[in-house]
């Protein structure tokens, strides 16, 4: 009987110990995906915004003429901060030796570059002087074939950590599980041998420590069912409708800056084949992958707040077709002035439009991240308290199995 109550110690406080190593790896997987992989992949994708965004308002500045807008030169300002301040955050979050780690040091030596390319394009601009325009487009040159592409690898980059770690948080305790199993059952058929041993009916520390196992079994299946559940519903509800979002907002912003080119280029850049200008034909590739984005976006919207906002993005982006299609026609009809009017002008213009779909786009976008945040915290809330709950009643159980077994000897003596 001795030897049975050490057993049955042993085997609950390695039933609580598996539980509350498992269950601690699970909370501190979960916890990185609601405070610190999703942030990170969240400030990736606004770190490429801005840099895109930034794009777009050089060249709608440039187009404006000498006097360059306020309100352009203070958006791309804000984004060139916005891109820094985001790059020195996820430079501080990110091991030194990671892939992340080399992309953050790539936009980190590009970007002073871009922007002192910028500066010399405004400088010659404000002078009259053509030369502005190739530095302009040796810039977005520089944005498209290194700072973009970086901006791309770490967003990838950051979303692949999110992804490991949703799966990690999410992977079922196996071993945990057979324990307990196993732990109730050897608690049950010792309650058995020492019913029909001693004509005893219960023995309450075994049915404590029973007790306790139980509770454990259920806490921790129950527990990580939940969890399993939020996090699933955080990927599927807030994290795929959040890429496929950005994916579209991106495009639109490319789309976007090489409408401005076009004007800018004046036909003087080809694609590789030179038979068509190639800002034009880049732009409508923009275009038609921002509305397949789209039509993903409005499969994955699972309620009106996230539907209303992607169905104005999908008007709007129609109006900006049709606007452009009148603008491009102006154009090639030779009147440049008038073109330029309907790309940067203040009513009726491409450059509203653009301005109404990115609008749509954030306010979309901070719906399904508020979706994700809700149902992530929901799953890593599920798992709170259970390491320690464990290894307490682990414990407790322990004690009973010792004290119902020393009951039963205490006859004896």
């Amino acid at each position: 009987m001795q030897i049975i109550g050490a057993v049955l110690a042993l085997l609950v406080l390695a039933f609580g110990a598996v539980t509350a190593f498992e269950v601690a790896d699970r909370a501190a997987a979960a916890d990185d995906v609601v405070s610190r992989s999703q942030p990170l992949s969240a400030d990736a994708a606004d770190i490429y915004r801005s840099l895109a965004d930034a794009d777009t308002a050089a060249a709608s500045g440039f187009l404006a003429g000498a006097q360059e807008p306020t309100d352009v030169r203070e958006r791309y300002e804000d984004d060139i901060t916005t891109a820094s301040r985001l790059l020195v955050k996820a430079a501080a979050n990110t091991d030194g030796s990671s892939r992340s780690a080399r992309e953050i040091a790539a936009l980190n030596e590009w970007l002073p570059r871009y922007t002192g390319l910028i500066e010399r394009a405004r400088a010659a601009n404000r002078q009259g002087l053509p030369l502005g325009g190739a530095y302009l487009r040796y810039a977005n040159q520089q944005m498209t074939t290194q700072l973009l592409p970086a901006a791309e690898r770490l967003y990838a980059e950051e979303t692949a950590r999110l992804v490991q770690d949703d799966r990690d948080a999410r992977a079922w305790p196996f071993l945990s599980l057979a324990v307990g199993l196993v732990v109730v059952a050897a608690l049950v058929r010792a309650q058995r041998r020492t019913f029909l041993r001693t004509n005893r009916v219960f023995n309450h520390g075994l049915l404590a420590a029973t007790a306790a196992s139980v509770v454990m079994l259920l806490w921790l299946a129950a527990g990580h069912t939940v969890a399993r559940t939020q996090l699933a519903d955080a990927t599927r509800y807030g994290q795929d409708s959040l890429k496929v979002l950005n994916e579209a907002r991106i495009n639109s912003l490319k789309a976007r800056a090489n409408e401005n080119l076009t004007l800018v280029a004046r036909g003087a850049v080809l694609t590789d084949d030179g038979t068509k200008d190639k800002y034009e034909t880049e732009y409508g590739a923009g275009m038609g992958k921002v509305g397949a984005a789209l039509d993903r976006a409005a499969r994955l919207a699972d309620d009106g707040a996230g539907r209303g906002p992607v169905r104005d993005a999908v008007q709007r982006v129609g109006e900006w077709r049709k606007r452009h299609g009148v603008a491009r026609s102006t154009d090639d009809a030779g009147d440049y002035e008038g073109a330029l009017a309907k790309v940067i002008g203040d009513k009726e213009s491409t450059g509203r439009s653009f301005d109404e779909v990115d609008a749509a786009l954030k306010k979309a976008l901070d719906h399904e991240q508020g979706e994700f945040t809700r149902a992530a915290e929901d799953g890593r809330d599920a798992l709170t308290g259970l390491p320690v709950g464990a290894a307490a009643l682990a414990v407790l159980g322990a004690v009973g199995a010792i004290m119902g077994i020393n009951r039963r000897l205490s006859e004896y003596r």
